[in-house]
């Protein structure tokens, strides 16, 4: 028996093809079995929380765009609420008896994650034109 442990699923898939192509019947490819380390949880929670940063600005932005400001630099930046949860939140995947597909089982692995924050920005007037001239 050998376990072989892969980051990429694509290869994954190609390195089992050949295996069978090879191999023949002597050869018994097991379904995969899924699971995150915890790096890759860590970078997934980074990513979420600088994306909600990111959108956070953005709305900040259009919100002085529109009372004719703009936006200064972040005076507070709180990380308020993190979560994380794995697989489908559908019930009826885990409620049928036959077995799951590939395409379930992928599904049922993916890791997930929300990031609510809170931001203060400076807001900074704009000048005049004619201001600027005189």
């Amino acid at each position: 028996q050998v376990c072989i442990i892969f980051s990429d699923f694509g290869k994954m898939q190609n390195v089992c093809s050949l295996l069978i192509e090879k191999l023949g019947a002597s050869v018994t490819v097991s379904p995969p079995h899924f699971y995150h380390t915890p790096e890759a949880i860590d970078a997934l929670r980074r990513q979420v929380c600088v994306a909600a940063v990111g959108n956070t600005r953005r709305k900040a932005q259009e919100v002085c765009r529109l009372f004719g400001q703009s936006l200064g630099k972040p005076l507070l930046i709180k990380e308020e609420e993190t979560k994380e949860w794995v697989g489908h939140t559908d019930s009826h995947l885990s409620n049928s008896p036959a077995p799951l597909t590939l395409q379930e089982r992928i599904q049922n692995a993916t890791a997930y994650a929300s990031c609510r924050v809170f931001a203060v920005f400076e807001i900074k007037g704009k000048e005049n034109r004619r201001n600027k001239f005189l």
